[in-house]
C-alpha cells in the first residue's frame, strides 16, 4: 500500500523567516512493526505551538496564494533556533484514528482506533512504530483519544514529582487550563491538597465547580496574602509553573517562605530551613524570569520540568501504571472539551491560527484532517 497526504510543517530560512505549509508525502508500505494510521484528531497543545510558530513575530504574518504562511523571527531571536535553521519539520505531538494497514508482527492493530504519540500527526496519515500506540477503549472517539498523552501524563506527573520528592501538597499556575483541570481532579482523588493560581473570577469558578478548595487570583490586590494563607494551610512546597517569564514564580517562592517563617519558632538570617521546588514547565509568558531572592530565603530550587525525560527517568512501570490509569479514566478525569475543530488547511488561515495562538483558558482547538 503506497498512500500520498498532506502534513503541515514549519520550516525556518536562515533570514529569519518561518514559513507553515501543508507539504504532500507518500508513505510506503509499513515495516513489520509499524502500522499507518488515518489521523481523525489531533489537539493543539501549547507544547505543539512552540514549534509550530518558535520564535516568530506574530505581528509578521503574511499569507501566500500558496495557502502557507510566513512570519519573521527577529533577528535576536535567531541564535536560539540554530539547531533547526533550514529543517522543514511536522508538527502535533499526540492525535488519534483508525488503523489502514499494518505489518506482519501488528496486524492484531488493523481496524481499531488507537491513541498515539510521536510526532507530525498535523496529517492525513502518520506511519508509526505499533509500540507508540494504544487501543482506544471500545465506543470512544477518535476525540475522546487525541489528547491521552500530554495533558493526562503530565498532571499525573506532576503528582509522582510531589510524591518522590517528599512534598505533600502542589501549588500550581495557569490552573484553570485543561491540564490544571485534570491536575485538580487528580489531587482531589488522590488526596493531595492544591493550590490554584488564576487571573480571573471566571477562571476561578471553573476550578470551584470541579471541587476545587484553594484558588487564589494572582490580579487581586491582596494575592500575596491570599496565597501565602492557602499555601500555609495546605504545606504546599513544590509549584509547576506554566508562565515561566515575569515574577510569578518568585511570588510562589516567597509565599512559601511566609508561611514557613511563621510557622517557624526562631529567626535565621539565611531564612527558614523549609526546602521549596519551583518548575517552570511553560512559557506562556516569554519574558525573562525574575527571581526576587532575597525574599525566600536560601532553601529553595528553581528547575525545568518537562514530560518525556521525566517519564524516561520513571521508567516503564510507572509509565504502565499512567497508562492503564488514563485508560481507565479517559471520559471522566481525563476528558478534553474542545470549543472548536477545524481541518488541516484551515488551521492554516490567518484568522483561525490568531484564535488558537491566544492559548485562552477555556478555548482548545482540534485539527481533524478529514474536514479539509
Amino acid at each position: 500500500m503506497t498512500l500520498t497526504g498532506r502534513e503541515m510543517r514549519t520550516h525556518i530560512d536562515k533570514d529569519g523567516t518561518l514559513t507553515l505549509s501543508l507539504e504532500e508525502v507518500t508513505l510506503g508500505e509499513p515495516g513489520d512493526d509499524e502500522i499507518i494510521v488515518r489521523v481523525e484528531a489531533a489537539p493543539i497543545n501549547p507544547s505543539d505551538l512552540g514549534l509550530l510558530l518558535g520564535p516568530a513575530d506574530l505581528a509578521t504574518l503574511a499569507a501566500s496564494d500558496d495557502g502557507a504562511l510566513r512570519f519573521q523571527v527577529p533577528e535576536s531571536r535567531l541564535p536560539s533556533m540554530s539547531g533547526r535553521i533550514g529543517q522543514s519539520l511536522p508538527i502535533g505531538n499526540e492525535g488519534a484514528g483508525t488503523v489502514i494497514a499494518a505489518g506482519s508482527n501488528a496486524k492484531a492493530l488493523e481496524g481499531k482506533r488507537v491513541g498515539m504519540i510521536g510526532g507530525g500527526m498535523y496529517a492525513d496519515y502518520r506511519r508509526i512504530a505499533a509500540k507508540d500506540v494504544v487501543p482506544l477503549p471500545e465506543g470512544a472517539s477518535a476525540a475522546d483519544g487525541a489528547a491521552m498523552f500530554v495533558n493526562p501524563l503530565t498532571a499525573l506527573g506532576f503528582v509522582e514529582t510531589a510524591r518522590r520528592e517528599g512534598h505533600k501538597a502542589i501549588v500550581h499556575t495557569a490552573a484553570a487550563s485543561n491540564l490544571g483541570q485534570m491536575l485538580q481532579k487528580v489531587c482531589l482523588a488522590d488526596g493531595i491538597p492544591l493550590v490554584n493560581v488564576v487571573r480571573s473570577p471566571e477562571q476561578a469558578w471553573i476550578l470551584r465547580d470541579i471541587g476545587a478548595q484553594h484558588v487564589v487570583n494572582s490580579r487581586d490586590e491582596d494575592f500575596i496574602e491570599q496565597l501565602t494563607a492557602a499555601i500555609r494551610e495546605t504545606g504546599a512546597t513544590i509549584a509547576f509553573d506554566a508562565i515561566g517569564g515575569g515574577t510569578l514564580g518568585s511570588d510562589i517562592l516567597r509565599a512559601m517562605e511566609r508561611a514557613a517563617v511563621e510557622s517557624s519558632s526562631s529567626y535565621s538570617r539565611y531564612g527558614s530551613d523549609t526546602f521549596k521546588q519551583l518548575y517552570i514547565y511553560g512559557a506562556l509568558d516569554l519574558a525573562p524570569t525574575t527571581l526576587n531572592r532575597m525574599t525566600f530565603g536560601f532553601q529553595w530550587a528553581v528547575g525545568g520540568w518537562l514530560l518525556f525525560p521525566f517519564l524516561q527517568k520513571a521508567g516503564p512501570e510507572v509509565m504502565a501504571r499512567f497508562r492503564t490509569r488514563v485508560l481507565d479514566e479517559l471520559t471522566t478525569t481525563f476528558a478534553m472539551r474542545y470549543t472548536e475543530v477545524v481541518g488541516l488547511a484551515q488551521a492554516l488561515q490567518p484568522d483561525i491560527l490568531r484564535r488558537y495562538e491566544r492559548k485562552a483558558t477555556g478555548e482548545k482547538f482540534l485539527i481533524d484532517p478529514r474536514l479539509g
